[in-house]
């Protein structure tokens, strides 16, 4: 069995994984075509097997200056 420990460094560890590879996603989209006037909405999307569960988040991004 899983020790909290585990279970809480096992969930940072993934969160943490999809919090940079959405940031540099994301950026790179924006650098290939986001416009800086423009307002994106976006929308995260967790799912886990076996538990019936969904997240989703909702939100805007803000395109930026292409400097």
């Amino acid at each position: 069995m899983m020790s909290n420990d585990d279970f809480n460094m096992s969930m940072r560890k993934f969160l943490k994984q999809v919090g940079v590879t959405s940031q540099q996603a994301i950026e790179e989209a924006m650098r290939n075509g986001g416009q800086s006037d423009q307002v994106y909405a976006v929308k995260a999307v967790i799912t886990i097997d076996g538990l019936d569960m969904v997240h989703e988040v909702s939100g805007n991004i803000t395109g930026r200056d292409a400097t």
